[in-house]
């Protein structure tokens, strides 16, 4: 986990500080370049105006098409992971409903170019972890200095985790829920974007991807299915 001296550290040259989520929640947020991104999991079971967030059990979550959450295995002391129609406020079956909204009043969930942007910025920094600033070798430094499967992989999360989180984001590899599973603790931290797959099917939509073994970060939407659950990070609105 990110520590008070990464983030005192930090603030030498990135703004930092907390915002409350609508269920008293409070994340540390850090500023990169432009941006300033929330560095922990969202926790919320209510949208921001109180209404509740649909809770499921993992098994039952792709059968939902509004927004719903669980727990990583049904498990309370585990994160709580999102569908992409809680991310986007779909909170009932009505076309004629308007949406609710997901983060904290002045935040939002990143968009597919909001995250583009982040890694842009993080590798022209230097956070690449071989201190090149071209080509995408970033997941290092984005992810938790604990939690990750062990990787032979030189700049990957799980081989050498107390060099990890150089930038504080903090990935934690907390896993994910497919069709009706709990999958990947230990070896994925994958987390929503608002932005849906404009070449694919409506039922998809882009996420962001950090794996043990992986020295990259990447973007999927192939195959990626807005019944899935992952975690979910906000950026502050400009």
């Amino acid at each position: 986990a990110y520590t008070d001296a990464l983030i005192a550290a930090l603030q030498l040259t990135s703004a930092s500080g907390t915002v409350t989520d609508q269920d008293g929640n409070s994340y540390t947020y850090l500023t990169y370049a432009d941006q300033v991104w929330t560095v922990k999991n969202a926790e919320m079971k209510t949208y921001r105006d109180g209404t509740d967030i649909l809770q499921v059990q993992d098994e039952d979550l792709y059968d939902k098409t509004i927004g719903a959450w669980a727990y990583y295995d049904d498990n309370p002391t585990k994160g709580k992971l999102y569908n992409w129609y809680a991310v986007m406020g779909i909170h009932d079956d009505d076309d004629d409903t308007q949406n609710k909204e997901f983060a904290p009043e002045g935040w939002h969930v990143p968009t597919h170019a909001e995250w583009t942007e982040l890694e842009n910025y993080l590798i022209l920094a230097g956070y690449n972890y071989d201190d090149t600033t071209t080509l995408n070798k970033i997941a290092q430094a984005m992810a938790s200095t604990t939690g990750w499967n062990t990787s032979t992989t030189d700049g990957a999360p799980g081989y050498d985790q107390n060099s990890n989180n150089s930038s504080g984001f903090n990935a934690l590899p907390v896993g994910y829920i497919l069709t009706n599973v709990s999958l990947g603790e230990g070896s994925s931290a994958i987390f929503w974007s608002s932005t849906e797959n404009e070449n694919s099917s409506s039922n998809e939509a882009w996420k962001f991807n950090l794996n043990a073994n992986n020295t990259k970060v990447y973007y999927n939407a192939d195959d990626i299915k807005k019944r899935f659950g992952y975690s979910v990070r906000f950026v502050r609105d400009e």
